[in-house]
This record gives structure tokens, sequence and C-alpha cells, in this order.
């Protein structure tokens, strides 16, 4: 069972700013062998999902994502920094990330569209919540990604 917690980033403790950052360089810097700067200066706005489960008794960060504002990078608001820890993949916690942020995203900001930038391999993870592809592969930091939008929700619209 995965706990969420919902937090601006004046609200997140240092332990569990810590917990992100930590997380976010293992998942993006160490296992993708990426070099990029992780730090770019969208924390400071962003609303945090951090999704946390209980193993052997200890509490241990499994899922994150950041969610912008519209006009905070894109026109549009967007997800980011979306993974999930290396031990809760293939639990379903990927989906329940997900559905909890876009949820939670489009409370926060109704009616407006959702964009990402999405690692190509997970193109079809992505489209079965709804994002459609719309651009070519494009390389970014050395992971061929694909720019991704969600349209308004439905009763969002209208």
């Amino acid at each position: 069972m995965i706990s969420w917690q919902w937090n601006t980033f004046d609200e997140l403790g240092p332990h569990d700013l810590y917990q992100v950052l930590a997380l976010r360089q293992r998942v993006f810097v160490i296992e993708q062998q990426c070099i990029y700067p992780d730090l770019d200066g969208h924390d400071q706005q962003a609303m945090h999902l951090l999704g946390w489960q209980t193993v052997d008794g200890q509490r241990r960060l499994s899922a994150y994502l950041r969610v912008l504002a519209p006009g905070a990078k894109y026109v549009e608001m967007s997800l980011g920094r979306v993974l999930t820890a290396p031990e809760a993949r293939t639990t379903g916690a990927g989906k329940q990330l997900l559905t909890e942020g876009i949820a939670r995203a489009e409370r926060r900001h109704p009616g407006h569209a959702i964009r990402i930038g999405a690692q190509h391999y997970l193109e079809r993870f992505y489209q079965s919540f709804g994002f459609v592809t719309v651009s070519a592969p494009y390389d970014e930091d050395g992971i061929q990604h694909v720019d991704m939008l969600r349209a308004v929700a439905p009763e969002a619209a209208a």
C-alpha cells in the first residue's frame, strides 16, 4: 500500500526533500547514467507528490513526481521527474503514481492540459493515461524523449 504526500517545496521537510533528491539521483543519474542538472530551478515552484511504502518496518520513498503550474515550463501544466524506485517496479506503483498525480494536478489547475517530456520507451505507458505524442523523438541528455500532451479533462472543460 502506498501512502501519498502532496506538498509545496517549502512544506517538504529536510528529511523528505533529502529522500526525493537521493532517489532522483539514484534513478536518473546513476541507474540511467545521465549526467544532467537535476536541480533545475523548478522545484521551488512545483507541487511534489511522494509515494511512501513501509518495507520491513522502514518508511521508504517508492514513487515520486512533480507538478508545474501552467506557464512555469510550458504553456500547459506539466508533470516531471516521474519515477518509481527500482525495488517498487512491477508492483503497480508507477500506475498508481500517474493516476494520483494526474488527479491532483487536474484539481490544482482545472481546465488545463498536461504536457510531459517522456522517455521514448515509456510512450505506450503514458498513452494508457490519455497522453498523445506531439513531437518526433529527440535526444535529451543522451536519452530519447518525446513530448506528449493530455487534453483537458472533459468535466473540467464543461
